[in-house]
């Protein structure tokens, strides 16, 4: 007869399983509203161009012919469901993002079973993943913080860090016995499929599959076989037709002035990691080659160079760091070795996942509005943008807009196109020149001359701004929130 286990160990998997699923019932709700903030309209834009042509779908935000690093194998597909059934971008969106979060899920579950074989430890590990932070809110897009998912739930990098969680239990396993050619080939082919999905988060895909491979020490025949998966993974980003991949390699200081905020108030945004930290000390002590470890000490490294050297987009492998660090502290609830260790690490991490649990209570507002929340919790949420929804029975698909950088990152997710870009883009040869019209046209010393010139260059038929952007040559024609009007251009 089968021994039923103590009632203290059902419970104490029971717990973190229950609470793992009540939070990933929160993403699949605030799926439901997609809540709109940071890169969201570039996505949709891109799924807008690629559902009128999958071929040759040209810059997503403006009237140009020029490739895009967002067209990558995951958005290609949502363009194509777009395409097939008709479906408006936003459901297309949200359907990627239930696959995103599916693909996530699925991915950590099996990396973790790689690593301890206790029941818990999957849903141990999505908690902390999820909540175990620091004190001060941080959001970006690649970065597993609760709020943060929330708000970058339908981006490709939450479906290429499922894959990269997937990819990394495939490597384990297979290291484990002896790996055969067209499986090296299948994990060069996934690497590279993550590097071409978010680049950012392939890094940190890269950095791990490093880690796995020192940590296992394989035979010079599995080397061999692995350097072939990766020489295919290469040729997949050397003939991807939609962007040069290995330009972005030469990408602008743009992009470091955007990431240097990366480097500040680590301890704020990060501190509750340091007990992951802990956890990965431990782990060392009982095995020099721990994989956890290996990773945390080569995330760890590029970080730092990066912020050594000004090279601050370098940063992005920041969760190359985290990631570890958190699954640690996960796993040393079941890993440690006396029953009373194990109990008084549950207790302190309990502690620290009900305090980034409230740092990020206010995704609860995602779900159910700032009104229904409780005022300490209101306190804590961040209303999501607006959207400019409201131009869309007038300004039509492939229409150019003239308006400032923030409605420059939503406009295009509705079809119009902008005349500067939202966002940084190291393939548009005009970019600068772009920032400078704009600017230049909603200067308030610039000429009416000066304006009309710069809206007949572009090809301009509307005009988001204020009401202050009044000319003879604009006619009204709606008014969205915040005082913002719609002008259209009179030929």
């Amino acid at each position: 007869m089968r021994a039923e286990p103590p009632s203290g160990a059902s419970a104490g998997r029971a717990l973190p399983q229950a609470a793992a699923a009540l939070v990933l019932l929160l993403m699949i709700l605030v799926i439901v509203r997609l809540p709109w903030a940071g890169d969201l309209g570039m996505h949709a834009a891109t799924v807008q161009r690629l559902r009128h042509s999958l071929l040759h779908p040209g810059n997503p935000l403006v009237d140009a012919d020029t490739p895009s690093p967002y067209y990558s194998p995951w958005m290609l597909l949502l363009g194509a469901v777009a395409r097939l059934t008709g479906l408006s971008v936003f459901v297309v969106l949200r359907i990627g993002a239930l696959a995103g979060l599916v693909m996530l899920c699925t991915g950590v579950w099996r990396y973790v079973r790689t690593l301890s074989a206790h029941r818990a430890a999957p849903a141990l590990a999505i908690l902390c993943l999820l909540l175990l932070w620091g004190p001060l809110l941080f959001n970006w897009s690649g970065f597993l913080g609760l709020n943060s998912l929330a708000l970058t739930v339908a981006y490709p990098s939450v479906f290429a860090l499922g894959l990269s969680f997937h990819l990394w239990a495939w490597l384990t396993r297979v290291l484990r016995g002896e790996i055969s050619w067209g499986v090296a080939l299948g994990l060069g082919l996934l690497w590279g499929l993550i590097l071409l999905c978010h680049q950012f988060t392939g890094v940190v895909a890269s950095l791990g599959v490093l880690a796995t491979v020192i940590s296992a020490r394989p035979a010079r025949g599995t080397l061999l076989r692995l350097g072939a998966g990766a020489a295919l993974g290469a040729a997949l980003l050397w003939v991807w037709p939609y962007y040069d991949f290995f330009a972005l390699f030469s990408a602008g200081a743009d992009l470091e002035a955007i990431h240097r905020p990366l480097y500040s108030h680590l301890l704020q945004r990060f501190g509750l990691v340091l007990l992951g930290v802990v956890a990965l000390g431990l782990r060392l002590r009982r095995d020099r080659r721990d994989p956890l470890a290996l990773f945390f000490a080569l995330g760890v490294l590029v970080f730092a160079a990066g912020g050594l050297t000004g090279h601050y987009s370098w940063g992005r492998a920041l969760p190359a760091v985290l990631i570890p660090a958190q699954l640690a502290a996960a796993l040393e609830t079941v890993s440690a070795g006396r029953r009373a260790v194990r109990v008084a690490w549950a207790g302190v991490l309990a502690v620290a996942l009900a305090v980034g649990a409230w740092t990020q209570v206010g995704t609860l507002g995602y779900v159910v509005g700032r009104d229904a929340l409780p005022s300490a919790v209101a306190a804590k949420y961040r209303t999501p943008w607006v959207g400019y929804h409201w131009i869309t029975p007038w300004v039509k698909y492939g229409d150019v807009v003239m308006a400032r950088t923030m409605p420059s990152r939503q406009i295009p997710a509705y079809g119009p196109y902008t005349v500067a870009p939202g966002y940084p883009d190291v393939f548009l040869p005009d970019a600068a020149r772009r920032d400078a019209a704009v600017t230049h046209y909603f200067a308030a010393d610039t000429p009416a001359g000066t304006r009309r010139a710069i809206v007949r260059e572009y090809g301009v038929r509307w005009v988001v701004g204020g009401r202050g952007a009044a000319q003879p040559w604009l006619r009204r024609v709606a008014t969205g929130p915040g005082g913002q009007v719609l002008y259209r251009v009179e030929r």
